[in-house]
């Protein structure tokens, strides 16, 4: 099984998370101690869809996020590098529309989209600036952005708990539940090599986006970056 290196070459990160897909939701909701399914929900919160606007899901996976979309109304469009977690999402989720797609080179055109989101894949992606460039492309002007990844926890004694749970306990609970335990240790090593959430909301800023904020999850273990399209 591949296990990606910290530089994110896209053909490991694909690899890697083909590897993983047919047990990857229960392996997350098992990790994240079934904190998974309210991130999702406040991520879908954050994007505001209303009934018949089109929203993208990047890095999208099997597609579970991409389902919780659609029940707004939204049209819900997935995209993913990894053909296996598409397999994967087209069999479990027949009815979610999900796409093989590349995060630097979006196959849509410009404005497509009234809303778009990546939970927990920005951090995959070799050049997370050019993918929020290349999201803010296929953006209509003034439409939405939601980033929702692992973060910093903010209170200090939680965070070191916290720490030692992901370079430790994690990669060890992975061994007995995941198809590919290596891929977790890429995934805790990621996540500790991740800026925090002032410096992610800076990059957003860079990349194009405008009134940039974040509010916190479990603590800060997650962060919602939300961000509008400039005119």
């Amino acid at each position: 099984m591949a296990r990606a290196h910290l530089d994110k070459q896209p053909h490991e990160i694909a690899e890697m998370f083909d590897g993983v897909a047919e047990r990857y939701d229960r392996t997350n909701t098992l990790l994240s101690f079934g904190r998974d399914a309210a991130w999702r929900r406040a991520t879908t919160k954050a994007l505001d869809l209303s009934e018949g606007e089109r929203v993208l899901d990047l890095g999208a996976g099997t597609g579970v996020s991409t389902v919780e979309l659609a029940k707004t109304g939204a049209t819900a469009v997935g995209a993913d590098l990894s053909l296996g977690m598409l397999r994967a999402g087209h069999h479990k989720r027949p009815e979610a529309v999900l796409l093989a797609g590349d995060a630097l080179a979006l196959p849509f055109a410009g404005g497509t989209f009234d809303a778009v989101t990546i939970s927990f894949a920005l951090r995959n992606v070799v050049d997370p600036e050019a993918a929020l460039r290349e999201m803010a492309r296929v953006t209509r002007p003034g439409g939405r952005l939601v980033v929702c990844e692992f973060s910093h926890p903010t209170w200090a004694p939680f965070r070191t708990v916290y720490l030692s749970y992901l370079m430790r306990a994690l990669p060890a609970v992975a061994r007995r539940v995941a198809s590919n335990p290596d891929a977790y240790v890429y995934l805790a090593e990621s996540i500790r090599a991740w800026p925090d959430q002032a410096a992610l909301a800076r990059r957003i800023a860079d990349a194009g986006w405008e009134q940039v904020s974040w509010r916190n999850l479990t603590g800060g273990v997650v962060a919602l970056h939300r961000a509008i399209r400039s005119a």
